[in-house]
């Protein structure tokens, strides 16, 4: 059928579904359990609310549920690469996936402490940092007592390790 033919109205409207964390082409997806928890939880969520579905207009339901099948569609894909890590089989006094960091900031003596976990785990706000960010990076392998250096334009960061732990 030719474009003139067809009503401006029938258009059906692409749900516009924004990207899961970004993961590197060829990385893998590492997961911590809890990690892959949020996953499958996130994963019942989006099944319960595509079936609880309750509008009565035809039209909001199929761009609902467009928009949840897309999501729900990049989540499947994401658990399906994902990887989960033992934490207890990772080596105790190295930093590896999942280990909970203990930091001192060499200038201030501020201490942080963080987690490495998966892309999708990530929460700055929870002390939880991605194994592809550059501190994560950097950390890798390290011992207590190493320093880890993070390069920036201005002035280097420098950490001193101060404790690891897997929980």
């Amino acid at each position: 059928m030719s474009r003139g033919f067809v009503k401006e109205d029938d258009q059906e409207e692409v749900p516009i579904v924004p990207q899961r964390a970004y993961l590197p082409e060829g990385v893998a997806n590492f997961v911590t359990r809890a990690g892959m928890d949020q996953l499958l939880d996130e994963k019942q969520m989006l099944i319960n609310e595509k079936e609880n579905l309750s509008s009565t207009n035809e039209d909001e339901n199929r761009i609902a549920l467009n928009y949840i099948n897309a999501k729900l569609q990049l989540l499947i894909n994401r658990i399906a690469e994902a990887k989960v890590i033992d934490l207890k089989q990772q080596p105790q006094n190295e930093i590896r996936f999942g280990a909970f960091v203990t930091l001192k900031t060499g200038w201030s003596g501020n201490i942080q402490i963080f987690q490495i976990v998966g892309v999708d785990e990530a929460d700055i706000a929870k002390g939880k940092i991605s194994f592809i960010s550059p501190l994560a990076k950097a950390s890798i392998n390290k011992r207590v007592g190493d320093k880890i250096i993070l390069k920036r334009d201005r002035k280097d960061i420098v950490f001193e390790i101060m404790d690891i732990a897997y929980r």
